[in-house]
C-alpha cells in the first residue's frame, strides 16, 4: 500500500513537471514569434491624482491613456508575431509624494511593463526611483521640474518642456511683451510650483524686472487675502503665481475684490478650462505659459478632441494629448524592439522618433523631450487665446 502511494505521488510529480515544461515551451515559442490563437495581455500603468482639488487634471490624463489603450486594441497590435491586448492599470496618487511612492510600488508589483505618469513633479520625482530600481520605463506627460530627469535614471522620460524653458520664456515675455518693470511672486511650495516660480524669477531679473515681493502659500489653500493685501502696498505690474488652477482661480477673484491692478500671470497648470470656471470674470486678462504648440497646430488634435468628448463627456483640460502620445510612444518602442519586456524595449524608447498628436517626439540623453515648445496665452472673454509660441519641432 505504501509503495502504491509513493508510485502515485511520483506519477503526479511527473505530470506536473511535464506540464511545466510544456508551459515553458509555449513561452519560448511566443518569444520566437509563434502566433497562438489567444492574444498576450500586457499591462501599462497610469498614475495621477484622481481625487482631491486637482482631480480634474488627474482624470484628464487618465482619460488620455484610456483612449490610447482603446485605439491600440482596436488596431490589433502585433509584436514579434504575437497579437497583444493592452490593459490600463490606473492608480490614484492623490498628488501626494508619499502616496505616489506607494502607488508606484503597487504598479510595479502588479506587473506593468511601463508607466505613464505621474502628473505632478512632486510625485513624479520620488516615484521615479521605484521605477528605476524595477527597470520599468516611466514617461510623465506633465512633470516640468528639471530634477525629474537630472537624477541619471535611464528609465525616466518627459513629454513636455521643463521649468527652465518655461520660466525663461515667461520672464522674457513679461519684459518684452508686457513691458513690466516690477513683479510679485507667489508659489505653492510644491516641487512644481516653487520650481517654476524660481525659474521665472531668474529670467525676470535677467530681463531687468524688479521682484518687489516673494510670498508662498500651499496647494490646498483657498484664501489669499493676507498675501495679496501685503503685495498691494507695492503695486507691482504683475503677480506671478507658481501653482495649480485650483488656487489661481480663487486668487484671481480675490485680486479683483481687493482692487489690485496687477496682471496675474502663471504657468501651464493655470492655462485650463477649470481656471476660467473658478475665476469667472476675474480671469479676463490673465496670462499663462503652456508647454507645447497651440492645439490648432497639433496634428490630429481636432479628431482627438472629438473622440475624447464622445468617450468621456468632458472637455480636454491640458495634458491628456501628451498622455495619449506617451502610451503610443511606449508601444512604438515595444514594436521596434519586438518585445514587451522592459529590458528589451527600453533602449529603443531612448531612440524614439515618433510623430504624435502633440508633435514629433524625440528624447535627449537625459530623457527630456527635444525642442519642447512654449506657448503664451491670454484669457479673453472666457477663452484662452494664443499670444506667441517659441520652440517646437
Amino acid at each position: 500500500m505504501e509503495q502504491l502511494k509513493i508510485f502515485g505521488s511520483m506519477t503526479v510529480l511527473a505530470l506536473a513537471l511535464s506540464a511545466c515544461g510544456q508551459q515553458q515551451g509555449n513561452q519560448g515559442a511566443k518569444e520566437q514569434g509563434a502566433t497562438p490563437s489567444d492574444s498576450l495581455t500586457v499591462k501599462i500603468g497610469q498614475a495621477s491624482p484622481l481625487s482631491g482639488p486637482i482631480s480634474h487634471l488627474g482624470k484628464d490624463v487618465e482619460n488620455g491613456a484610456r483612449l490610447a489603450i482603446d485605439d491600440l486594441n482596436k488596431d490589433g497590435v502585433v509584436i514579434n508575431g504575437q497579437k497583444v491586448h493592452f490593459e490600463l492599470e490606473s492608480v490614484d496618487d492623490q498628488g501626494d509624494p508619499k502616496v505616489a511612492t506607494q502607488m508606484a510600488q503597487r504598479l510595479v508589483d502588479s506587473g506593468v511593463v511601463g508607466v505613464v505618469g505621474h502628473l505632478n513633479s512632486g510625485t513624479s520625482i520620488p516615484a521615479s526611483k521605484i521605477y528605476s530600481d524595477a527597470g520599468i520605463p516611466q514617461i510623465s506627460p506633465s512633470a516640468t521640474n528639471p530634477a525629474f530627469t537630472a537624477q541619471g535614471y535611464k528609465t525616466t522620460f518627459r513629454m513636455i518642456a521643463n521649468d527652465v524653458q518655461q520660466g525663461s520664456a515667461m520672464g522674457k515675455f513679461a519684459a518684452a511683451g508686457l513691458h513690466a518693470k516690477t513683479v510679485a511672486i507667489i508659489d505653492d511650495r510644491t516641487a512644481y510650483g516653487q520650481g517654476l516660480a524660481d525659474e521665472f524669477e531668474k529670467a525676470a531679473k535677467a530681463n531687468g524686472i524688479v521682484v518687489v515681493k516673494r510670498e508662498f502659500t500651499t496647494n490646498v489653500a483657498t484664501d489669499f487675502t493676507a498675501i495679496l493685501t501685503a503685495i498691494k502696498a507695492n503695486q507691482p505690474d504683475l503677480i506671478y503665481y507658481g501653482g495649480m488652477d485650483a488656487q489661481a482661480g480663487p486668487m484671481a477673484k480675490q485680486m479683483k475684490r481687493l482692487g489690485l491692478k496687477s496682471k496675474l500671470i502663471g504657468g501651464d497648470s493655470i492655462q485650463t478650462p477649470e481656471f476660467m470656471k473658478l475665476a469667472g470674470d476675474a480671469a479676463e486678462g490673465t496670462y499663462a505659459s503652456a508647454c507645447g504648440v497651440p492645439r490648432e497646430k497639433m496634428a490630429g488634435f481636432t479628431d482627438f478632441e472629438k473622440r475624447f468628448k464622445a468617450s468621456f463627456n468632458v472637455p480636454v483640460q491640458v495634458f491628456s494629448p501628451y498622455e495619449y502620445d506617451a502610451v503610443k510612444v511606449l508601444v512604438d518602442a515595444m514594436k521596434r524592439a519586438g518585445s514587451t519586456d522592459p529590458k528589451r524595449y527600453l533602449p529603443e524608447l531612448a531612440k524614439t522618433s515618433y510623430a504624435g498628436i502633440t508633435g514629433n517626439i524625440a528624447f535627449d540623453a537625459k530623457g527630456d523631450v527635444k525642442d519642447g515648445a512654449i506657448t503664451v496665452y491670454q484669457a479673453k472673454a472666457g477663452k484662452w487665446e494664443v499670444v506667441s509660441t517659441t520652440g517646437g519641432l
